[in-house]
C-alpha cells in the first residue's frame, strides 16, 4: 500500500505513538541518570524510611498493649479475652484497608499504559 492509499489517521497515530515512546524512553534515561547521581540520598532516605516504619510498628504495639491492659482492668476481662478483642479490631481495620486499597488501585488500565509501566520498571531495575 502506498502512502497515498494509507489512511492519514493511522499515519498520524503511528507518529504520535512513536513520539510518546520516544518521550517515555527519554524520561527513563533521565530517571536512571538521576538515580545514579542521587544513590547516596536515595539509600539514606530508604534507611530512614525503614527506621521510621520500624519505630511506628513498635509504637503501635505499645499502644495496643496499653489498650489490652486498659480493657483487662476496666472490664475485668482476662488477658486472653482482651487480646482476642484487640485481634478482631486489627483484622477488621486491616480488611477494610486492604479492600479500600484494592478498589483504589483497580482501574481500567490500557495495554499501552501497562506496557509503559513494565518498560519503566524494567529499565529502573536494570533488566533489559
Amino acid at each position: 500500500m502506498s502512502d497515498s492509499q494509507r489512511p492519514s489517521g493511522l499515519g498520524a497515530a503511528a507518529r504520535i505513538t512513536a513520539l510518546a515512546s520516544s518521550v517515555m524512553d527519554l524520561h527513563v534515561k533521565i530517571a536512571l541518570q538521576e538515580m545514579d547521581r542521587e544513590k547516596r540520598r536515595l539509600i539514606s532516605g530508604g534507611i530512614f524510611l525503614v527506621i521510621g516504619g520500624s519505630l511506628m510498628l513498635f509504637a503501635l504495639l505499645a499502644v495496643e498493649t496499653a489498650i489490652v491492659l486498659w480493657m483487662k482492668s476496666s472490664f475485668n476481662w482476662n488477658f486472653e479475652w482482651s487480646l482476642f478483642i484487640m485481634a478482631l479490631i486489627d483484622i477488621t481495620l486491616a480488611g477494610m484497608s486492604l479492600r479500600i486499597g484494592g478498589q483504589l488501585s483497580k482501574g481500567p488500565y490500557l495495554p499501552e499504559t501497562l506496557e509503559g509501566i513494565s518498560r519503566t520498571t524494567k529499565a529502573v531495575l536494570g533488566k533489559h
